[in-house]
């Protein structure tokens, strides 16, 4: 049985929901810089937006200016509880400001008060993939220290001004990335050159990791102030949880699992959740020959801002092998080897609802904090019939196979506390760019070109999610 007070809801992305990227004094922020894409070709950082490109977070579907309707449709879903990212570069625009813009805090005391209105507790995270482009230009990014400083003086900034109206907060979303190339922009604000592919960047492993060294400092002093600022507050990690199986008995397999889940997985959370570096990353760091700076207050400040709980997203899983040769399959900006025993989506993503099972009592085991999984769901070709409908009884198929899962685990004791499915809306998918890829419970008439009303429509699946909030997770028919 689900908790009483389960935090059911949905979750967005400023980058890929809000749109006026250059209003009321918003400036640009790196993913205003990113070209649209598909499951065949890689989205691009452009370093001048250029007319003739389609961005799509530009206009994205527009919430900055249909915010109130939206959240009016997630309050007749029931949500307990909305996830949203705050747009740095529309608090700080060019990220290290003295002063803050006072109109993007407008905005948001807006957003959390219409959130308020109907009984919704906001979920907050500071920095999902939208750094300010100027501390990537002049700056590059958390490779300087002086952007933790500015990171702290921007979330100090929103504790203060929100302190009564949001209670639950994440630091930086998906902070694992850091730890592949992949994440060097979007993670960390490292643009090695201009005009590339974020998906296969050009990469330096050392200033990588001493970025990500950077920006678990940033993340236990936000925690730290908040903890000040508001003892109420609960500020947790947020990791992308790519789980893995070996894909065969033979032992390299199982190793080569457990290296890789503990660099990609474990590694982030052991340092947000613990505040100390563990022990098998000294020979990850040898091996890569990987020498990290520690100045003298940064073990002291790690320990001071360990988070309150750990969030995650769960999307599927995949297979490792030390085999070649293998079938292999894509994932939330992370692939692997095929596993035969389960179907996969139309992008390849394979669909495991009893990983998430594994998942929580992996996690839960190895740091007995709550946890709270916030991004969930299915990206599928949603199609509008002769009657209006759009009947995605596919992606009721998912969540209901994940939620069986959750609830297995909450009777195994696990504390898990909340749920946000992505997305509450359709959206811009992050890793290709498209709207094709759709993920809501609420369906917005826009295409891959820009092109459409921005009318909502309720998918079958909104009153399917209506009556499972309702009935706190009884009912899943």
């Amino acid at each position: 049985m689900f908790p009483k007070e389960f935090l059911w809801g949905g979750a967005v992305a400023a980058n890929q929901c809000e749109g006026a990227w250059n209003e009321a004094g918003k400036k640009e922020s790196i993913c205003d810089h990113l070209t649209a894409g598909s499951i065949n070709k890689n989205r691009k950082f452009t370093s001048k937006i250029l007319s003739e490109v389609n961005y799509p977070s530009h206009e994205a579907v527009e919430f900055y200016h249909h915010y109130k309707e939206d959240i009016a449709l997630f309050a007749e879903m029931g949500f307990k509880v909305f996830r949203l990212s705050i747009a740095w570069s529309r608090i700080f625009p060019n990220g290290d400001d003295f002063l803050p813009n006072e109109e993007g805090l407008q905005f948001y005391d807006d957003v959390f008060d219409e959130c308020k209105k109907y009984g919704i507790e906001p979920l907050v995270t500071l920095s999902h993939f939208e750094i300010p482009y100027n501390l990537v230009k002049e700056y590059q990014g958390f490779t300087n220290r002086k952007v933790v400083i500015f990171f702290e003086r921007y979330a100090k900034t929103v504790f203060e001004r929100y302190k009564d109206k949001v209670k639950y907060w994440l630091t930086f979303n998906e902070i694992n990335f850091g730890t592949m190339p992949m994440g060097n922009l979007e993670v960390l604000g490292i643009l090695h050159q201009e005009d590339e592919e974020i998906a296969n960047p050009l990469d330096n492993i050392q200033v990588r990791f001493q970025a990500l060294h950077n920006v678990f400092l940033a993340s236990a002093r936000a925690v730290k102030v908040a903890h000040e600022i508001n003892p109420d507050f609960k500020v947790g990690c947020m990791i992308a949880h790519i789980t893995m199986y070996p894909l065969t008995c033979r032992p390299e397999d199982l190793l080569l699992q457990q290296e890789l889940d503990n660099i990609i997985n474990n590694f982030c959370a052991d340092v947000q959740v613990r505040g100390v570096y563990p022990y098998y990353i000294e020979d990850y760091f040898k091996k890569n020959n990987i020498d990290i700076t520690f100045e003298e207050d940064d073990e002291r400040i790690l320990k001071e801002g360990c988070v309150d709980f750990y969030s995650f997203s769960y999307y599927m899983s995949n297979c490792i092998t030390t085999e070649e040769g293998h079938e292999t399959t894509l994932g939330n900006l992370l692939g692997g080897v095929k596993n035969p025993y389960l179907q996969a989506s139309e992008w390849g993503w394979q669909i495991d609802p009893k990983g998430l099972r594994y998942t929580l009592n992996k996690i839960y085991d190895r740091y007995k904090i709550p946890l709270f999984i916030v991004e969930n769901g299915l990206g599928a070709v949603d199609e509008i019939d002769d009657n209006g409908c759009i009947n995605d009884d596919y992606r009721i198929s998912y969540l209901k196979s994940h939620i069986v899962e959750m609830n297995k685990a909450i009777e195994n004791n696990v504390d898990l506390f909340g749920y946000t499915m992505w997305s509450a809306i359709d959206l811009v998918s992050s890793g290709t760019g498209e709207m094709k890829k759709r993920y809501g419970f609420i369906y917005i008439d826009k295409d891959d070109n820009g092109n459409g009303t921005l009318k909502r429509t309720k998918k079958k699946s909104f009153n399917w999610y209506k009556k499972v909030i309702g009935t706190n997770g009884n009912e899943l028919e």
